[in-house]
């Protein structure tokens, strides 16, 4: 009787989890899938010394059809030893649909070999021509060419 019980209990089990993935199978049709968009890409490129601290040279590609009219990231920096040191945010707009650009930005007061890695917190403004565009977090794609990690 308690063998039967716990294959009841089982198989109910079994029908709620798969019932709740269907749930959450169902998208909304208006909604366009964050995977099906082609993923902006920004890897940082260089950093080097500057009057201010610590110059970073960013690389955007854009190889969708949308045109960024504002596409502000709310970074993290962390020094070498782990700590945070410093958040800020850069706006990385314009971003011109099918095109890759360079992006500059000082980062005041801190030399560069006090780096240790930046994190892209969130997006926090992405707005097109039409208006906001959802999921540009989630399409964000990094990549470093520098000994400073650029994560999300």
């Amino acid at each position: 009787m308690i063998r039967a019980f716990k294959r009841h209990c089982l198989a109910y089990a079994l029908v709620l989890s798969v019932g709740a993935a269907a749930t959450h199978a169902v998208a909304d049709p208006a909604a366009t899938p964050a995977s099906t968009a082609p993923a902006t890409h920004v890897e940082l490129n260089k950093l080097e010394s500057s009057e201010k601290g610590c110059r970073a040279y960013m690389v955007v590609n854009n190889p969708s059809e949308t045109t960024y009219q504002s596409f502000k990231i709310d970074l993290v920096l962390f020094q070498t030893d782990g700590v945070i040191g410093r958040r800020f945010s850069i706006d990385l707009a314009p971003l011109r649909p099918k095109k890759k650009s360079v992006k500059l930005f000082e980062i005041d007061g801190i030399q560069c070999d006090k780096i240790g890695s930046l994190l892209i917190n969130d997006v926090m403004d992405c707005k097109a021509e039409a208006g906001p565009v959802s999921g540009c977090l989630e399409n964000l794609k990094t990549s470093t060419l520098t000994n400073v990690q650029l994560s999300k």
